[in-house]
């Protein structure tokens, strides 16, 4: 036990914390039994305040481990502590990939169930939610085995709730069969946005993963200029050597904080113009690794660094099919105001899954790195909260370190829902957070 500061990948907002580690749902119950107020946390990925509780009790779940034999299905049972990375060292040599990935695989499998990660493809496999078979959860009433059809109405709440209705201790997934550690990539270079939003509008469904590189930075008829790549696992035949290790480590990482200022609107739209440029105009089925297709920012190793000692907001949103303006005026506001994003990155999502409050709903979604320093940046997020809300869209809790409360219940219509059955298995709120106190989810 110790007490310590935590921040979320961001490095904002820091908050004091007791931290404890537990080693099995005992622990937990204990902490439960103790009246303990408390939230559970990974690798720390989530950006903002998620996984932190000022004051209180935060739990490293990493001591949750264990990767169970996978079946000839493709059928695990994972320790929440277990990262992606470690799960994948172990599947993919068997020829299994996790069904849903974020842009890192430094991320917990507890962590993803209470993100309800996303990937590159949603629009044909969904979150992790789906693929999800049963996980073991405990409550300050308990401890539950959950499936979609045992307490179902818990298992969904749990998904995407950012761990506010228990500690989750072990998953059982469905994972994807493989042939090879290798994608075959298509890429497609675009002049403006309104291009690579038809482009993925008309072709994404020919493909399992889709993605686009979006440049803030250009305005007028270059504006949301973009990269586009799409692709699919790599078949043995459509590879001359066969392979199946695991994912490549880290090669270089980042030894200090970044002096102040490194990322700005002149660094970035150099770096913009120069990534722009060497991406092909067109190319079809290229050879990449699963590792630079999926986890690019993963080989550097604390990239976070970069941004400074005043670290960096992510504001990922998402909005309906028939709101894709919103896309639109987000980057038009973004490029006037001169802001710098670093990345941004769009995606199409398929159909949202039963939880209340999983972020994905079906239409567009938007992620961008912010650095922290630019005096416009406060006003220019506020407003880019109103275009969301006006367009029925909503900001990702996982990536969210400064939306307000009022804000929240137009974004998700369904929170009285998850609360009710919160409340029935939290019948004290024991189960909070920073991001919870700051946005009102759980109650005053």
């Amino acid at each position: 036990m110790s007490s310590t500061s935590l921040s979320g990948w961001g490095r904002t907002n820091a908050s004091v914390v007791t931290l404890r580690t537990p080693r099995n749902e005992e622990d937990i119950l204990n902490e439960f039994s103790a009246g303990t107020r408390l939230i559970a946390r990974g690798l720390g990925r989530s950006y903002g305040d998620a996984a932190q509780l000022s004051g209180g009790v935060v739990l490293d779940n990493r001591e949750l481990d264990g990767i169970g034999p996978i079946s000839a299905d493709g059928v695990v049972t994972v320790g929440a502590g277990v990262s992606i990375d470690e799960l994948l060292a172990v599947s993919m040599p068997q020829g299994w990939f996790v069904p849903v990935t974020p842009g890192t695989r430094q991320v917990t499998m507890g962590g993803a169930i209470a993100a309800d990660v996303h990937g590159k493809n949603h629009h044909v496999d969904g979150s992790i939610a789906n693929h999800v078979l049963s996980m073991r959860l405990v409550t300050p009433i308990g401890a539950f085995t959950l499936s979609p059809t045992n307490e179902s109405d818990l298992f969904w709440a749990t998904m995407g709730a950012m761990g506010l209705t228990g500690v989750v201790t072990s998953i059982t997934l469905q994972m994807l069969a493989i042939e090879t550690n290798q994608m075959l990539v298509d890429t497609d270079r675009h002049g403006d946005l309104e291009s690579v939003m038809a482009a993925m509008s008309d072709g994404d469904a020919e493909y399992r993963y889709s993605v686009a590189w979006v440049d803030c930075m250009t305005r007028g008829a270059h504006m949301g200029r973009a990269i586009l790549t799409r692709g699919d696992h790599a078949t043995a035949a459509d590879v001359k050597k066969v392979a199946l290790k695991g994912p490549r480590k880290a090669k270089l990482s980042i030894p200090f904080q970044a002096p102040r200022g490194l990322l700005n609107q002149w660094t970035v739209r150099a770096f913009n113009e120069l990534w722009f440029r060497s991406a092909p105009r067109h190319e079809e089925e290229e050879n990449q690794s699963l590792s630079s297709f999926f986890y690019p920012l993963d080989g550097v190793g604390q990239w976070n660094l970069l941004y400074g000692k005043r670290g960096f907001v992510q504001y990922q949103f998402c909005v309906p099919d028939q709101m894709g303006d919103t896309v639109v005026d987000v980057i038009k506001r973004l490029s006037e105001s001169r802001v710098a994003s670093f990345l941004a990155v769009l995606k199409r999502f398929g159909p949202a899954n039963p939880s209340p409050l999983s972020f994905p709903l079906s239409g567009w979604t938007l992620a961008l790195d912010l650095p922290i320093g630019s005096d416009a940046l406060p006003s220019v997020l506020d407003d880019l909260d109103e275009l969301v809300a006006v367009a029925t869209g909503r900001v990702y809790f996982a990536k969210d370190a400064r939306l307000r409360a009022d804000q929240v219940r137009a974004m998700y219509p369904r929170l009285d829902e998850f609360q009710k059955v919160k409340s029935r298995v939290d019948p004290n709120d024991q189960l909070t957070s920073d991001l919870a106190r700051r946005l009102d989810l759980v109650g005053k």
